[in-house]
């Protein structure tokens, strides 16, 4: 019988191939058909609602403790308003393919966030990573900003933030998952998130267009409500029982290659635009050193540098 940690792994590959879907997905429908804000509203109020109707269905109670509630509380803002706000606004300015590559700067962040506040110890191959992998993810967008091909480089640096926010908020609720199941949790990190969420989102949600919405584009919503929402925050929340935060986070990296996957197949029901040919040396290089920098930070090392922090 296949082990929970051996699960886990699975779940955080699944996580990974809808997230680089949704990176094309998401795109085509912002900001023409619903405004970024919009779309997290959508997303966070239903969440709200499943998560709550299966913690009761489970039986389950609200946690009371108030230390783990001011926790949760943080991880509503970092782990859903901001990271959700974030991204998708970050993404209605710029390239799909340019989010999936600066969001592979995610380990790094955790690595660092870890060590700062789980006091994990760090090794120099791991520091090494650091260096190179957050160097190449600020000149990707500095570069591009320069540059401008296809991209935004305020929203390049929107993802870049949100990879920060994803990173803190692995690490704050790493804690909890160890002291509650993960309906319970993920059920109160929506419930404060959506605090944030529902003023700042409201105003676009009302303005939708929906009248020119096609079959397809609604396909594509409940694709990134059910799918890159409530699956991929319980599979997470599971995933996290089992292995540390930055292992969960270094399974980012085949974003990138999904993402494009899904950019050349391309959508026929306008979702999306083709960006096939929104590729260049310069990203392909700063690319690699991400990557490089994601190896180092993931691979074992016996000799290690307890942080003080």
């Amino acid at each position: 019988m296949m082990s929970k940690r051996a699960l886990a792994h699975i779940g955080l590959l699944l996580v990974n191939l809808i997230y680089g879907a949704n990176y094309v997905i998401a795109k085509g429908l912002m900001p023409n058909k619903i405004g970024p804000s919009g779309f997290i509203f959508i997303r966070v109020v239903a969440a709200v609602i499943v998560f709550q109707i299966i913690r009761m269905v489970m039986k389950e109670k609200f946690i009371r403790d108030k230390k783990d509630l001011i926790r949760l509380a943080f991880c509503g803002l970092f782990g859903v308003a901001a990271n959700q706000l974030l991204f998708f606004n970050g993404l209605s300015l710029g390239s799909p393919i340019n989010a999936s590559i600066i969001m592979v700067s995610s380990p790094i962040l955790v690595l660092v966030l870890s060590a700062i506040i789980l006091k994990e110890r760090l090794t120099v191959t791991k520091i090494s990573g650091v260096i190179i992998g957050c160097g190449a993810a600020i000149l990707f967008i500095l570069t591009n900003k320069a540059l401008g091909r296809g991209s935004n480089w305020i929203g390049d640096l929107m993802v870049f933030f949100n990879a920060m926010s994803y990173g803190l908020y692995l690490v704050l609720v790493k804690p909890m998952m160890q002291k509650y199941s993960p309906i319970v949790v993920i059920s109160m990190v929506f419930l404060f998130g959506s605090i944030f969420v529902i003023p700042i989102g409201v105003s676009q949600f009302v303005n939708t267009p929906w009248e020119i919405w096609t079959s397809g584009n609604f396909y594509a919503l409940a694709f990134v409500v059910i799918g890159v929402t409530i699956l991929t925050y319980i599979l997470n929340l599971f995933s996290l029982k089992y292995v540390s935060p930055t292992v969960t986070s270094s399974y980012i990296y085949m974003q990138p290659v999904v993402s494009s996957l899904v950019a050349l197949i391309g959508f026929h029901y306008g979702l999306s635009e083709n960006y096939a040919d929104d590729f260049s040396l310069r990203k392909i290089i700063l690319a690699l050193c991400i990557f490089l920098g994601v190896y180092l930070v993931s691979k074992p090392n016996k000799k290690a540098i307890k942080t003080t922090v």
